[in-house]
């Protein structure tokens, strides 16, 4: 058994998996990625499951050691500075980390939340089927909380040592899609100010919820509510009228009214957007929403078709095979 150890992490750093699923009936918050598509793309870079438990990394850098063995990796999501003892590394794809080697993690320059996978998956013992954190609750493994220096997890030691290549489709940079409800109807006129006014995610906003700033979402009949359930991307209105968007380590009941939820394909989109990024939401209908779903579904499902291997190839051959001279000719020879 190998090694990774984290030698630097931001407060957002943490093992996250597909999160804990069959249990919101007692209370037990779900968790699991920000991005499941980002953690999708990089575990099956290095051979994993979709939902295998990696490292979800915040907007702040990071940086991990190898021990005990050379380990294969892959860095997909939030693209940012990233380098192998002083190599470049790009994303997604996969590459070697070398044993006493480090990888190196810049701020994320475009989104919020990058996952590094690694060959086999990161070990520990599940906690109600997910080793996904969740610092509120004290759930997690091999840490329930984030990571920091210091922490050392087990991890498989580097079986193919061929790089691997995944292609994914461009993300779309428009409205945050929803379906109204379930109670718009305790908003009225309110509802056409949230669907046409420009939102901010707040810097405040976690993994528990995005809170939003923009204009003031009054209500009909007060903001309080019987509690009842919740899902990821519910977007609940508070007393003071700013929504907050629920996200994975979200409660599984609330009471406040919730004027509208985030569909799932778009689910991993807004959970990337920066704080300060200006949006706008659009209301879909039930059965548009179940078709992006299908859709994100198959787009997991066929990921595995995305992947090519990347092939090596010594330059100096390259160069002797391409003929860069072409027909070159002598400026002395009068037959050339």
């Amino acid at each position: 058994m190998s090694k990774l150890v984290v030698t630097a992490a931001g407060p957002a750093t943490s093992v996250q998996d597909g999160g804990r699923h069959g249990a919101q009936r007692y209370g037990l918050t779900p968790s699991g990625a920000m991005d499941r598509l980002a953690l999708a793309a990089a575990n099956g870079l290095v051979g994993n499951p979709p939902f295998a438990a990696a490292i979800e990394v915040g907007p702040s850098g990071a940086s991990f050691s190898a021990r005990e063995g050379d380990l294969r990796i892959a860095l997909a999501g939030a693209v940012r500075n990233a380098d192998i003892a002083g190599r470049p590394v790009s994303f997604d794809e996969s590459c070697m980390l070398g044993d006493r080697e480090s990888l190196t993690l810049g701020v994320a320059r475009r989104g919020t939340f990058s996952y590094l996978a690694v060959e086999g998956g990161v070990k520990g013992e599940p906690m109600f089927g997910s080793l996904a954190v969740n610092a509120r609750a004290g759930l997690g493994s091999p840490f329930p909380r984030p990571l920091q220096a210091g922490d050392a997890l087990e991890v498989d030691a580097a079986k193919a040592a061929t790089g691997r290549r995944i292609d994914l489709p461009a993300v779309s940079d428009g409205p945050i899609r929803v379906v109204m409800g379930p109670q718009d109807d305790e908003f009225g006129e309110a509802k056409d100010l949230f669907l046409r006014s420009e939102w901010r995610i707040s810097a405040t906003s976690d993994r528990m919820g995005y809170r939003l700033n923009g204009p003031t979402v009054t209500h009909l009949h007060g903001h309080n509510i019987v509690s009842d359930g919740t899902v990821n991307g519910s977007i609940q209105i508070p007393g003071n009228g700013q929504p907050i968007v629920l996200m994975p380590d979200r409660g599984t009941t609330g009471g406040y009214p919730k004027i509208a939820t985030v569909i799932t394909a778009d689910l991993g989109r807004f959970a990337q957007m920066p704080a300060g990024r200006a949006f706008h939401f659009q209301a879909i209908t039930m059965a548009e929403a179940q078709a992006e779903a299908r859709a994100m579904a198959d787009l997991l499902r066929t990921l595995p078709d995305r992947i090519r291997e990347i092939r090596n190839v010594d330059i100096s051959d390259a160069l002797r095979n391409a003929n860069i001279a072409g027909s070159a000719v002598n400026a002395f020879d009068n037959g050339t």
